[in-house]
């Protein structure tokens, strides 16, 4: 996957930001630190692991938003420390930082807009295609808000049958409806209105985020393949069964 990071706009009161890029399979591990925990805990205890679904379908959206929020953040401050060049700017660029952070301002997104998790999924692959189409963007503290809201919305229109009006998404996004409207516009244009990932490229970057991040894992996929053969060794031994029966009922038969 390339590497680079886009933006988007913050929520109400909408924010502008400046930003650069990185590529989106870094998703950032995120710790499990319990400061109200026993002091007496024992050194060297593993943090607990969370099992996610093999499906990206059944995927919690909460969890989705965690991983893809700790991926951004540390784009986010790789692209940060990178010198801002002249003539680099770009519409996804806001003055300022808004005031909102990252994971808040994407849950906002995912519960006000209702965004599910191949809209999520298909919002981080947005990040790589951009970048590579587009190298004058990157996600960064800058842009990362205004690339958010874009892609939600583009995303939700692309993948979905049913999705809010433009206003509602501006209304989320902290933008204004001219903003969002050209902001789509120019998000449209640079990837080359190609806004429909394959199934299976979703499925890699579902992976990708969880194997990238600390305390997660996929899960039980060992059970599920071994229920797989199980299957198939029961139609086998089905198979078997009823060539036997038949030959038997034809050997019948025969000696009859």
């Amino acid at each position: 996957m390339p590497s680079k990071r886009p933006a988007t706009a913050a929520p109400p009161p909408p924010d502008s930001q400046t930003a650069t890029a990185s590529s989106t399979t870094i998703a950032q591990t995120s710790s499990s630190s319990s400061l109200g925990s026993s002091p007496k805990r024992a050194r060297g205890a593993k943090p607990a692991v969370k099992d996610m679904p093999a499906q990206y379908e059944t995927c919690d959206v909460k969890d989705l938003v965690l991983l893809i929020s700790n991926m951004l953040l540390e784009l986010i401050r790789f692209n940060d420390e990178i010198p801002l060049k002249d003539g680099r700017l770009t519409r996804f660029h806001s003055r300022a930082p808004p005031g909102i952070g990252v994971k808040d301002y994407l849950q906002r997104l995912t519960t006000h807009a209702t965004l599910s998790p191949p809209i999520l999924l298909s919002m981080v692959y947005y990040i790589d295609r951009l970048c590579a189409l587009y190298p004058a963007f990157t996600i960064s503290s800058l842009t990362v808000h205004r690339f958010l809201i874009t892609s939600a919305t583009v995303a939700s229109k692309g993948l979905s049958d049913s999705f809010w009006t433009n206003n509602t998404y501006a209304r989320v996004g902290g933008v204004s409806l001219k903003e969002l409207a050209l902001l789509e516009l120019e998000f449209l244009w640079r990837v080359e209105w190609r806004i429909v990932p394959k199934p299976e490229v979703l499925v890699d970057y579902y992976r990708s985020l969880v194997e990238r991040s600390e305390g997660f894992k996929i899960a039980e996929e060992e059970k599920s393949d071994k229920s797989s053969d199980k299957s198939s060794e029961k139609s086998s031994s089905s198979e078997e069964e009823m060539d036997v029966v038949d030959g038997s009922q034809g050997k019948g038969k025969g000696e009859s």
